[in-house]
């Protein structure tokens, strides 16, 4: 930038800092000024690209406190006055620069004024200003380091007693080679698994992204998961419900359980079979076993002899009479 332009432009307003800002405050702002308004994370926006030269340039010479000095020397020379090319006012400006060692044809900056704007983005630019930009180091560092690798998504089916139990499956990847992902036990369905560092590679010498593995976990014809435990329905007859019975509760994955239904159970009750659940590294969850009575859809005419003389002999109390009360309020 001319010199000549510093009669024109208020750095500090371009900036949004008063003129007696801190080095370190003046800092702190252009790197948050320099965030927003980057080229690269402005695709195709001139204006943003507009913005980010101007804080560049405001922030190149006030950062420098000699050149700083200079400016605010000059500034207060020409009380903000413009000079125009040619005649005494031509003149009068050339004496101005010869004060400050430098010709009318540019400023004293060079490349190395915009070093803190390299060192915080480090990467090749849109190409203008001079310095580093231009110089491809393959995408915007950001704040605080090179850019990161991508992140790379994959997608898995897998069975319930997969999903309890945990194991080691294979994918394929982008390159089409395979690679192992470790299901842990007790994984649910949507659950994403993040496997670091295995995503693609940074362009810029930066960390790998990750792969992140979606896992959809088929349903079991029987079990359902609840949290930790697992839930399933176990139908009971009438009469064990009844009278009480000792029945046979199956569990996953291995042998069934035998479990006491006492009489009088209704439909609904859970029953709970200790450590029998998903046992992960949180924890062993147990089996949830709820009663449901089954109702015979067929009756030989004995069976059926039976139950009316049973409906002859069975209490009068009406069950839904408490939950009429209920609904009357």
């Amino acid at each position: 930038m001319a010199s000549q332009d510093w009669f024109e432009k208020d750095f500090y307003a371009t900036l949004g800092v008063a003129k007696d800002v801190t080095a370190s405050d003046l800092k702190k702002t252009y790197r948050k000024l320099a965030r927003t308004y980057h080229p690269d994370s402005n695709q195709g926006d001139a204006k943003a690209e507009a913005k980010f030269k101007e804080i560049s340039e405001a922030y190149a010479v006030l950062s420098d406190p000699e050149q700083r000095e200079e400016y605010d020397q000059m500034r207060a020379m020409g009380s903000g006055a413009r000079f125009t090319a040619g005649g005494q006012g031509a003149g009068g400006f050339e004496d101005v620069f010869s004060q400050f060692g430098q010709g009318r044809g540019g400023g004293r900056y060079q490349a190395q004024d915009f070093e803190d704007i390299f060192s915080m983005f480090n990467q090749g630019g849109s190409g203008f200003g001079s310095g580093r930009f231009g110089q491809s180091t393959g995408g915007f560092r950001g704040y605080g380091g090179p850019t990161r690798g991508a992140d790379v998504t994959a997608r898995t089916t897998i069975d319930f007693v997969t999903a309890t139990k945990g194991e080691t499956i294979s994918l394929q990847g982008e390159d089409g080679k395979p690679f192992k992902v470790k299901i842990p036990a007790g994984v649910s369905d949507g659950q994403k698994i993040r496997l670091r560092g295995r995503g693609r590679p940074s362009p810029d010498g930066g960390e790998s992204g990750d792969v992140v593995v979606s896992v959809t976990v088929r349903p079991h014809p029987v079990f359902t998961r609840d949290g930790l435990n697992l839930r399933v329905t176990v139908p009971v007859t009438f009469t064990e419900a009844a009278l009480g019975a000792t029945i046979e509760v199956p569990t996953l994955g291995g042998d069934p359980v035998k479990l006491r239904v006492a009489p009088g159970t209704p439909s609904g009750r859970v029953l709970r079979v200790k450590g029998r659940g998903v046992q992960t590294a949180k924890g062993l969850g147990d089996l949830l076993a709820e009663v449901q009575v089954a109702v015979p859809t067929h009756l030989d005419d004995r069976a059926r002899e039976a139950l009316e003389k049973f409906h002859e002999l069975e209490p009068k109390e009406n069950p839904r009479a408490d939950l009429m009360a209920k609904a009357r309020g």
